[in-house]
This record gives C-alpha cells, sequence and structure tokens, in this order.
C-alpha cells in the first residue's frame, strides 16, 4: 500500500513537472496532479489492456510505436475527466504522455520505486 501512495504522490509531482516543460499542457495546482495522477493511473490501468489487444494488428504492424498513439489518446482521456487538468490537442498529449513515461522510467531505475 505504501509503494502505491509514493508511486501515485511521485506521479503527480512528474505531472507538475510536465505541465511546466510542454506548453500545451495545464495543471492548476497540486491537487488537481494528484486527482489527475489517480485517474490516469485508473484510465491506464482498465482501458489500456483492452487498447493493446483491440489495436494489436497496427502495434505490430508499426512496430510498437502505435502505443506511443494509445498513451497519447488516454492522456487525453485523463484531461478530459479531471477538472484542472488541460491537455490542447494530439501533439501535447503525445509529448506529455512521453516525457512523463520517461521520468516515470527515470525514476523508477534511480529510486527503485
Amino acid at each position: 500500500m505504501l509503494e502505491f501512495l509514493v508511486h501515485w504522490v511521485v506521479t503527480a509531482l512528474l505531472l507538475l513537472v510536465v505541465a511546466r516543460v510542454v506548453s500545451g499542457i495545464q495543471v492548476e495546482d497540486d491537487v488537481t496532479a494528484l486527482l489527475a495522477a489517480l485517474v490516469l493511473g485508473l484510465v491506464n490501468a482498465l482501458l489500456r489492456p483492452l487498447l493493446v489487444i483491440l489495436t494489436l494488428p497496427l502495434t505490430v504492424l508499426t512496430l510498437g510505436l502505435f502505443l506511443l498513439v494509445i498513451n497519447a489518446v488516454l492522456f487525453l482521456l485523463a484531461s478530459s475527466l479531471v477538472p484542472g487538468f488541460r491537455v490542447r490537442g494530439f501533439g501535447a498529449a503525445l509529448l506529455g504522455s512521453l516525457l512523463l513515461s520517461l521520468l516515470n522510467l527515470a525514476v523508477s531505475a534511480v529510486f527503485g520505486i
């Protein structure tokens, strides 16, 4: 349980970093970042596996690059569900989801979270 809470807070902090770096992404405050991180985690846990299975032929055809599109779509979906978390367009969602994934990967590698 503690590991989940730490990962949730770290993701929220990284989402605030992404919002500062990517101009098309806005997060109003810390509470919004926590809520957005939670919704993003739920959307990824519930919808991502279904979307990956449904788009498997396209993912194989693009050598896995279509997974970036799925991540961006889920990022946009999360932004539409959380008030105060705004993503302007697919390009910002693509860049934001990619940056958030890379930062999460780096933090996990460094701290073992």
